[in-house]
């Protein structure tokens, strides 16, 4: 049963003056609880509940924020009470501008939810409003150090990811990009903003399926891969399509598969070779086909239970996801059924069978490597380790610091092998 309410507040309140709106319903007392933490992606359209109800049950009866730049108060009673899951409050606020983005009641208001939801809308009103802000700043100290909830919708998912599309001069469609993958409206950004956990080298893209938007997204890990040296993971929703992860890294997929065709996607460069983009530059259309295997696709169906999962840990690991081979030749996106890339081998390529490599007990010996050799770590998600060199007169020595599973890529000129390596 619902603890009494000390004050319902139905109207919205802004003083005169004031460069936001508040809807509150609940009580006003500030409830401290333990919430569990968590993320929460959705791909637009109407929110999914089975989703909805994993996010508020993460709240722990705490107090529901919701933030957004248009709109009004849409998610209070579906919150509050349409899901039946019992909150002390929920709270919308509305910006007006950015500069309620310093205002000390919405810095009070972050620092008391247990959970926060970022509606859709434009996410460029976020980011220019919010980044580099006391309300970026309080949203991450608000997960890491109280372990809430977060999750948003359309320009809400958006905005969460460590590598994002800002849609600063509008949207961009999958063949606008394709043919060029640094037009102007291609704005990417990677400086910190927001602290979703596990997100940072991540891309995410919403509406999936309406209209398709894999040829964009294929364009954004592009670029991640020419403008940061390692490829980013995508994650994309359908509209009603929503992936939930929780601190065990498993994203769970909710939809309504199989009634209607409903899916995340999780969307990176094939490990089996981490090749770049063979043309990746400004007013070129866009290649990377490296034999048709150079980006790997699974798509999971969502279900009502969310059931269906993809392990965000090895990145290849899923439960009901099937995998593609998506490839572009001069803009034109090809997918084509696949298997899951296999990172459990060292890979010869381009001549370079006779190259050599030794485990250490602080990294590896290369032998008949190329003094010119470029040597690269990688973790198994494509992203960039630090390590030293030490060339030999054989090859090079190789140390690094990380425990696990890396990838050790070498390339000369039109040769390159990749080594998997545990230390």
């Amino acid at each position: 049963m619902r603890a009494p309410i000390t004050l319902l507040l139905l109207l919205p309140f802004a003083a005169p003056g004031q460069t936001y709106t508040s809807y509150f319903t609940g009580d006003t007392a500030d409830a401290v609880t333990a919430p569990q933490g968590g993320l929460c992606l959705m791909g637009g359209a109407t929110e999914s509940d089975p989703a909805m109800l994993w996010f508020l049950q993460r709240a722990a009866g705490g107090d529901v924020l919701v933030l957004r730049a248009s709109g009004s108060d849409g998610y209070n009673d579906y919150f509050y009470t349409d899901l039946g899951v019992s909150l002390n409050s929920v709270e919308t606020i509305v910006f007006t501008n950015a500069s309620a983005s310093h205002d000390p009641y919405v810095h009070q208001r972050i620092q008391r939810a247990e959970a926060i939801w970022f509606a859709g809308g434009d996410q460029w009103d976020y980011v220019s409003y919010w980044q580099g802000t006391p309300v970026d700043s309080l949203v991450r100290a608000a997960i890491a150090d109280r372990h809430i909830v977060i999750g948003g919708t359309s320009a809400g998912m958006a905005i969460l990811a460590g590598y994002r599309f800002t849609a600063q001069f509008g949207t961009v469609t999958s063949q606008a990009a394709l043919n060029n993958p640094y037009a102007v409206n291609v704005t990417l950004d990677d400086s910190p903003f927001m602290g979703a956990p596990g997100l940072d080298d991540v891309v995410t893209d919403t509406h999936f399926d309406n209209p398709d938007r894999r040829g964009r997204l294929v364009t954004f890990i592009a670029r991640s891969y020419i403008d940061r040296g390692a490829p980013v993971l995508g994650i994309a929703c359908e509209e009603y399509v929503a992936v939930c992860i929780g601190d065990d890294g498993i994203a769970h997929v909710y939809g309504d598969h199989p009634a209607y065709d409903d899916f995340a996607w999780f969307v990176q460069a094939n490990c089996d070779a981490l090749l770049p983009p063979e043309t990746c530059a400004a007013g070129v259309p866009l290649t990377w086909d490296q034999g048709g295997l150079a980006v790997k696709a699974c798509k999971v169906p969502g279900t009502t239970a969310g059931s269906n999962t993809f392990d965000l840990n090895d990145r290849r690991s899923t439960t009901g996801g099937t995998w593609e081979d998506w490839s572009v030749q001069s803009a034109s996106l090809t997918a084509v059924p696949g298997a899951a890339p296999d990172c459990s081998s060292g890979l010869a390529g381009r001549g370079a069978a006779h190259w050599s490599c030794i485990p250490t007990a602080d990294g590896a010996r290369l032998s008949g490597v190329p003094a010119d050799a470029a040597i690269h770590l990688f973790d198994l998600t494509g992203r960039g380790l630090s390590h030293t060199v030490r060339r030999t007169d054989d090859g090079a020595e190789v140390r690094w610091n990380t425990d696990g599973l890396v990838l050790l890529r070498l390339r000369s000129g039109a040769h390159q092998r990749t080594f998997r390596m545990v230390r």
